[in-house]
């Protein structure tokens, strides 16, 4: 859904209060999370989606990974997993559900979760994804909305999936890009996750579909501050700028220009096509990470140690006249 038609319709729904609801939908963080006693809460998510790779195997990794992230960008641990399937039965094989649903379990068993079960309806159209639940220390809970000025922001995966992923559906991108982006998605975010609690972090989400800005947009306006992206350090993915100046653009994006562009500031100097990659919508993206200034250069050292990728991309600013400022 287009961020402005979701915020629209979040916006009629009375947010939910409970003594030991620690985390709601008010801030739109990446999942809820309830306190089950002092040391442990419960934190839950769900996301599905239709196939942006033509393997079924390759899509159920994928859209695991993808679900799982919001687990891991609020810092907690993936415990179990429910399947959820829209089916064309009768229009396509039974085999390729279970090619998605092998691609998933054995993301899942990645994560060190179990599938416990799911639920399955007929659809005109393919969809997969998963339902999770997992535990969180109460007092470790990393929110998008505790970004403090002065901290560093990370990004632990390149951007550019939307475009090559157009670009397979348009048959515009070969198969060694389509076997790079498909690796990537199906990167679990869970080395990254735990080494952002390690150091610290005042706040993290995760970039999918509303791209890098939108993302960003959620952690300034939720923690109060303005965040300065620095468009020279992004890291891309191969031919991602090749793809934006040929129109490979998802619709998602699109969108989230329209809903972005009045809270935030790009100078025109800044490449166009680079523009494009900042609000192309990502799929299983990395984690933006906001890192305390003082343990930033320790958790890059020991990101490279671990072989996390982890780019700084930003800064964290006292609030001004936009939540996000590029240069």
């Amino acid at each position: 859904m287009a961020p402005k038609l979701l915020v629209e319709a979040l916006e009629a729904i009375p947010p939910a209060y409970h003594p030991d609801l620690l985390v709601g939908f008010n801030t739109a963080d990446d999942a809820g999370v309830f306190r089950i006693n002092d040391r442990q809460a419960l934190v839950q998510t769900v996301d599905f989606f239709p196939p942006i790779v033509d393997d079924p195997f390759d899509f159920g990794r994928i859209a695991a990974a993808n679900a799982l992230s919001d687990i891991y960008a609020m810092g907690g641990r993936p415990l179990t997993a429910l399947n959820i399937v829209c089916f064309p039965s009768g229009d396509m094989p039974i085999e390729i559900l279970s090619q998605v649903l092998r691609g998933g379990a054995e993301k899942i068993e990645e994560a060190g979760a179990v599938v416990v079960g799911g639920h399955s309806i007929k659809d005109k159209e393919l969809k997969f994804g998963i339902a999770t639940a997992g535990l969180i220390d109460p007092t470790r809970i990393i929110t998008n909305s505790h970004a403090q000025v002065g901290d560093w922001l990370y990004l632990t995966k390149p951007l550019g999936t939307g475009l090559i992923t157009t670009g397979i559906k348009r048959n515009a991108v070969g198969a060694e890009l389509a076997a790079i982006v498909t690796a990537q998605m199906a990167q679990l975010n869970k080395k990254a996750s735990e080494l952002m609690v390690q150091f610290g972090a005042h706040a993290a989400t995760d970039v999918t579909g509303y791209g890098l800005l939108g993302h960003a947009l959620e952690i300034a306006r939720a923690s109060r501050v303005t965040i300065r992206i620095y468009s020279e350090r992004l890291p891309l993915m191969p031919e991602a700028l090749k793809l934006a100046e040929a129109g490979m653009i998802p619709a998602g994006s699109k969108a989230n220009r329209e809903y972005v562009q009045s809270y935030a500031a790009i100078p025109e100097t800044v490449d166009e096509n680079l523009v494009l990659v900042m609000f192309d919508a990502q799929t299983s993206g990395g984690l933006l990470i906001s890192i305390p200034e003082e343990r930033a250069e320790l958790f890059e050292q020991e990101s490279g140690k671990q072989n996390v990728f982890a780019r700084l991309v930003g800064q964290i600013e006292p609030l001004s006249e936009v939540h996000i400022k590029v240069e």
